[in-house]
């Protein structure tokens, strides 16, 4: 009777179907023993019949688990490989399924305070995954990791999907975790074992340039992010600011009410970006009337993604211009939904477009001056030519 209680629906289902007769509306379904004789509606006996119908192979391949596989088995680790596998099924790198402790760690990249050893990684198009920055002074950067190195497997697993890679690096500050990686251009793998530290991440970056430019580098988009840009460009304007270079390079995103906040610092009032759904339903997020009245220069670079995307086109689409290289191409947002037992779903909703109703997923946003920065010159050729424009 213990281990029918750990079971699922899918028991219940099988008893009811097991003995059931229909008569006038009403089903009539007998289980002796666990249930006894239970009258249920039609409509409900319909409904389970389908649940077993669509979920009965699930309750097949678990029991003969259970009853053959060599080793004993964990319930709750093959409920959640079951869950994950579903989601998995979509083929969307951007949606997953999360335990409960898995989703808390999520949730701590979102403030931007997190333990473990400080990279930001995207991926290429070939499905590798790479570094695109690193925290100053962080355990990453004393270890000798490096923008551009291939992460190959954490702790000897390799895997294919980008965030569940991410949370494995992330761990308990003082603990360890071994990095396999390969540096782009010389392709040997070399293996490296770094502690972990508490993270505390610094997502804008500002300073004045000569002829009084203001510069001004977002790496994400996180919680305090929009209010530290607010207070870095009031910075430069107050210290007489004739322009400003707004840097986007290898920002992979992060909250979109951030990035809306952020360019309505940049816009009148009107639309940032709107999105819509599988049913064409359109939502609009929206820029208030008030703006910096400094020229603004913006770059991007291939790594450029999601959130960032999102600010370089609302500001082309109203007339600032840019300059790098086509950006990622990630046009979609994604909800968290929380589930029983602290877990949570992570899952693609909506497509976005950018004011003047141009499609970013899977095309990315062109820049107006195409420039690309030539690895080991030590300059940035990107950062000059949005220099000459003012």
């Amino acid at each position: 009777m213990e281990r029918m209680k750990k079971k699922t629906i899918i028991y219940i289902i099988v008893a009811f179907l097991a003995g059931a007769a229909v008569t006038g509306g009403v089903t009539t379904a007998i289980y002796n023993g666990l249930l006894g004789t239970v009258k249920i509606s039609k409509d409900d006996y319909d409904a389970m019949s389908a649940v077993y119908e669509k979920y009965g192979k699930l309750e097949q391949i678990y029991e003969s688990i259970d009853k053959y596989y060599y080793e004993e088995i964990k319930e709750q680790d093959l409920l959640d490989g079951a869950y994950k596998g579903l989601v998995s099924g979509l083929n969307d790198p951007y949606s997953s399924y999360m335990t409960a402790e898995e989703y808390e760690d999520w949730k701590g990249t979102a403030t931007g305070d997190y333990d473990g050893v400080g990279i930001t990684l995207s991926m290429d198009e070939q499905g590798n995954y790479y570094i695109v920055g690193i925290n100053a002074d962080s355990p990453a950067e004393k270890a000798g990791l490096k923008e551009g190195d291939y992460i190959l497997s954490v702790d000897g697993e390799k895997y294919d999907d980008l965030e569940v890679m991410a949370r494995n690096i992330r761990g308990e500050a003082g603990t360890e975790v071994e990095l396999v990686y390969a540096r782009s251009g010389d392709g040997e793998e070399k293996k490296v074992t770094i502690t972990r530290e508490e993270i505390i991440q610094d997502s804008v970056e500002y300073e004045m340039l000569d002829g009084k430019i203001g510069y001004i580098e977002i790496s994400s988009f996180i919680s305090g992010t929009a209010e530290d840009f607010r207070n870095a460009l009031a910075a430069l304007e107050k210290d007489g600011a004739k322009g400003l270079v707004l840097d986007l390079r290898d920002n992979g995103g992060g909250l979109v009410d951030s990035c809306v906040e952020i360019a309505d610092e940049f816009l009148d009032e009107g639309v940032v970006t709107y999105v819509e759904n599988k049913a064409g339903e359109r939502s609009e997020y929206d820029a208030e009337d008030g703006k910096t009245g400094l020229k603004t220069v913006v770059l991007v670079n291939g790594n450029s993604a999601s959130s960032s995307e999102i600010l370089a086109a609302a500001l082309q689409d109203n007339g600032v211009e840019l300059v790098g290289e086509t950006t990622y191409g990630k046009g979609v947002i994604q909800s968290t939904i929380e589930l029983e037992g602290g877990s949570a779903l992570k899952l693609t909703i909506m497509q976005y477009f950018s004011p003047k109703g141009n499609a970013i997923h899977e095309k990315g946003v062109t820049p107006d001056y195409e420039v690309a920065n030539e690895e080991g010159t030590g300059s940035d050729a990107q950062l000059q030519k949005a220099l000459s424009l003012f």
